[in-house]
């Protein structure tokens, strides 16, 4: 595995930062902190680059906020500055970690995503009779750093950009467990763990040699011929996630199947020859719905952010075959 140097004098360019800062206000102007952000943007990043090549660049902390959609969870905000420097070490390490990263791995990366993978799960129904569903107990807070640290040390070995990354790595959630988890909510969390699981990715490829697997960052879903071959991987996963990831499978949430059933995945069911939500997802899309509705009726968003905000409603359930059920949300009477 090919390590790379050098990178540090990218990320802390004044360059490197200038971009970061431009993709972290995209879409954000009207909001009065980005807007303060970007009348003085040259300013806050020559501020950044300073403290970084002098080595004085510290995070500051996060502010948390729950949210219930799709599930309950703590998200944990970086400030805006620090969100910046996140931008400018992803488009560093991004290319690194995409040699890493299997075909059929859809989270985090670019020309993948929810719809391409709903597709290629398809293509396995259509395969395979059986599957067995994966998922990872409360991953992102369990995420061991210095199992993390040491996966990317594999692949760097620019000393100045891994300081900066065991920086992130470090910087925990407010009451999150020492050495444990990676905050919710940040852009480097969600590239982190994608990277962390791409050692999975492989074991379970290469040295199982599974033909049909998919995976969305922490969701992963194999295909099989048989009921028995299924739980023999199962058994070394577990052992292997355990061990090498200090990680731990959620058991009973473990399906093994036939295909027939549908397969549960990202809030959808597929068979081979369709796709449906899930009745969570459609209900989810239903309240979300109204609730836009009622925030447009009382003024407290206007008809852009309505929208806008439609629009990626709709765009995530067309995935599925949806179009009676959109019309009965719709077009009611």
């Amino acid at each position: 595995m090919k390590r790379v140097g050098h990178l540090f004098e990218q990320v802390a360019s004044f360059d490197s930062l200038h971009r970061a800062a431009q993709r972290t206000i995209k879409g954000h102007k009207s909001l009065p902190t980005y807007a303060n952000f970007a009348f003085d943007m040259e300013t806050h990043v020559l501020a950044l680059e300073r403290e970084l090549l002098d080595g004085t660049y510290h995070p500051r902390p996060y502010r948390t906020f729950s949210i219930t959609d799709p599930k309950p969870r703590t998200i944990s905000a970086a400030d805006l500055r620090d969100r910046v420097v996140h931008h400018a070490v992803c488009e560093a390490l991004e290319p690194i970690f995409e040699r890493l990263a299997i075909f059929d791995s859809y989270a985090c990366r670019k020309g993948k995503g929810t719809h391409k993978a709903l597709v290629r799960v398809r293509h396995y129904c259509q395969k395979y009779p059986y599957f067995m569903k994966l998922d990872i107990r409360h991953f992102f807070e369990t995420v061991d750093h210095g199992v993390l640290k040491a996966q990317v040390r594999k692949v760097v070995k620019d000393q100045k950009l891994l300081w900066l990354v065991d920086i992130f790595i470090d910087h925990g959630a407010p009451g999150s467990q020492v050495g444990k988890g990676l905050p919710i909510g940040n852009l480097t969390s969600q590239h982190f763990a994608n990277f962390q699981l791409s050692f999975l990715d492989h074991f379970i490829k290469d040295k199982l040699g599974v033909k049909a697997y998919v995976r969305y960052m922490d969701d992963e879903l194999l295909f099989a011929d048989s009921k028995q071959q299924l739980f023999a991987w199962l058994k070394e996963i577990e052992s292997f996630v355990l061990t090498d990831l200090k990680l731990e499978l959620k058991s009973e949430r473990t399906v093994v199947a036939p295909i027939e059933q549908g397969v549960p995945f990202l809030g959808f069911r597929v068979w081979p020859s369709i796709t449906r939500l899930s009745a969570k997802t459609r209900k989810r899309f239903i309240s979300g719905v109204r609730r836009l509705e009622m925030e447009f009726d009382q003024n407290i968003i206007d008809e852009r952010t309505l929208v806008r905000s439609m629009a990626s409603r709709v765009g995530h359930v067309m995935h599925a075959n949806t179009r009676s059920f959109r019309r009965s949300v719709f077009y009611t009477d």
